[in-house]
């Protein structure tokens, strides 16, 4: 993402595996690279633009001829093919502020999921020692 505010920031990068409940990768979907506009990136935080820059994901941003609505469709055919509805949770690291962008701006793929989520830092701070 290009930030954590919902309001401004916008979806730049979005992967997708399939597991099963042993984490075993059943079907790897698309990684894709969204388009977004100039002004969008040069307003991003210092620490995006910094860690995006030294990534190549802004300049992939730029060069993308992907859109939001085309990523949606391609994940969201993805996820049908692979998943009954309602059934199959976002899962992965601090899957919150994704899941809030998700319901924001791919609504339609959101709805295919699970309503909850699992978030893998929560076990990953249940399990530190204490």
């Amino acid at each position: 993402m290009t930030g954590l505010d919902i309001e401004k920031d916008q979806i730049i990068e979005m992967a997708c595996i399939i597991t099963d409940s042993d984490l075993n990768i059943l079907a790897e979907g698309p990684n894709l690279i969204i388009k977004q506009p100039t002004e969008l990136l040069e307003g991003m935080s210092d620490w995006c633009k910094e860690h995006h820059g030294k990534s190549g994901l802004t300049q992939a941003v730029q060069d993308s001829k992907i859109s939001l609505e085309q990523a949606e469709y391609e994940f969201l055919s993805f996820v049908r093919q692979h998943t009954p509805p309602g059934q199959c949770p976002l899962a992965g690291n601090s899957v919150h502020a994704d899941k809030r962008f998700l319901d924001k701006y791919m609504p339609q793929f959101m709805y295919h999921l699970h309503y909850r989520i699992i978030d893998v830092s929560t076990i990953k701070e249940l399990s530190r020692p204490v």
